[in-house]
């Protein structure tokens, strides 16, 4: 598929896809893995779904392997089952660790699988772009004590991301939409988040 197609395709189907972090280490690859103050190495897994920009944490671990990616596919498709996720296409590069079982575990839920041109990092831009807010926005000013404490932090900006932070690409909207005040006058309160690491505003009605 050309650039310009797999472009066009996305945008038409943008409501149905989701896409899976990263492979880490490869060129032009943002890292999806975080640096305890221990040294540790911790791997992140989450999707996102395209049209909507909303974000899935799925776990992280020190031990990413094939088996804990593919367990972290069934909790998705429980989602998908419920209705809560409604996509019918999965983007995901070429890991090891997305193996045949992670794939059967979604087409068994109907879920088309699409995987990544070889080092082609822009054909999962998406995920991309999220590693880059997370880390920019949050991971960059914090420092991870272990993974119960990584995996607080994350929730908590998932949190954030999903259901109060603005996004250029979707009109400054959020990607889940809350009943918020629509209030134009009384004060502006400031809320803060992991400690005032990134803060939430609105207005309390007069």
């Amino acid at each position: 598929m050309t650039l310009i197609g797999w472009r066009g395709s996305c945008r038409l189907h943008a409501e149905s896809i989701a896409q899976v972090s990263p492979e880490s280490a490869q060129p032009g690859y943002r890292d999806n893995t975080v640096e305890t103050v221990w040294l540790k190495t911790l791997y992140v897994l989450f999707f996102i779904e395209l049209g909507s920009r909303r974000v899935h944490l799925a776990g992280c671990t020190s031990n990413p392997t094939s088996a804990w990616v593919t367990q972290q596919a069934r909790h998705l498709s429980w989602k998908i089952q419920d209705g809560d996720v409604p996509i019918r296409f999965l983007i995901h590069d070429r890991d090891t660790k997305f193996t045949a079982t992670f794939d059967t575990v979604l087409t068994s839920e109907d879920v088309t699988i699409i995987r990544t041109p070889v080092r082609a990092p822009n054909a999962n831009a998406f995920a991309e772009r999220w590693v880059r807010s997370v880390r920019e926005e949050c991971l960059d000013k914090i420092l991870i004590l272990n993974e119960r404490h990584l995996h607080r932090v994350l929730a908590t900006y998932v949190d954030y991301y999903n259901h109060a932070r603005p996004h250029q690409g979707l009109a400054q909207e959020c990607p889940v939409l809350l009943v918020r005040s629509t209030a134009r006058d009384g004060p502006v309160e400031r809320r803060d988040i992991l400690g005032g690491v990134l803060h939430d505003y609105s207005r309390r009605a007069a």
